[in-house]
């Protein structure tokens, strides 16, 4: 087994190919769950938010922000990891089967074009604040908010490594 190969498959670097490869577990009647962030320090918290998140379909598929995108939500000092290790770190992890970079302010368009069955965010969310929530219910799929674990952040972490 080839673990590069199987990594590097699973990160798509075109909406259109993720999606060809979405209309085939459509096919097939797999679920796809959808969820979203910068998971830049991937940390405990993030591996039980994706893993609760991949336990409720059988795909899960993960939009990462760009670098340029997390500098305009998190501040100028953020990213403190580039987006190709955030996107293969996220791609190792076997729960996952596709990680694809957003540039957009919101992943809206990137949801629209995956049409997921699971729509999931962490526990600082309200499924009325959840961007495209509105777009996966209308379509018969679910909107779920999965409550974070407490005491990892990326940011208690990195104020933690700040303070050393």
């Amino acid at each position: 087994m080839k673990w590069d190969k199987i990594i590097n498959d699973k990160i798509f670097h075109s909406k259109k190919s993720l999606i060809q490869v979405r209309d085939q577990w459509k096919q097939q009647h797999e679920k796809v769950v959808f969820t979203n962030g910068c998971f830049d320090i991937l940390h405990l918290g993030h591996i039980d938010y994706l893993s609760k998140a991949a336990d409720l379909g059988k795909r899960l598929i993960i939009g990462v922000n760009t670098d340029a995108s997390v500098s305009k939500i998190k501040g100028p000092n953020r990213p403190i990891i580039e987006e190709i290790t955030r996107l293969t770190k996220l791609a190792s992890l076997a729960f996952v089967d596709a990680v694809i970079l957003f540039d957009e302010e919101t992943p809206l368009e990137l949801i629209k074009s995956v049409r997921p069955d699971v729509l999931v965010k962490g526990g600082d969310y309200k499924i009325s604040t959840i961007v495209g929530a509105e777009f996966v219910n209308q379509n018969g799929g679910n909107v779920i908010v999965i409550p974070f674990l407490k005491g990892h952040s990326s940011t208690s972490y990195i104020n933690k490594i700040s303070n050393l």
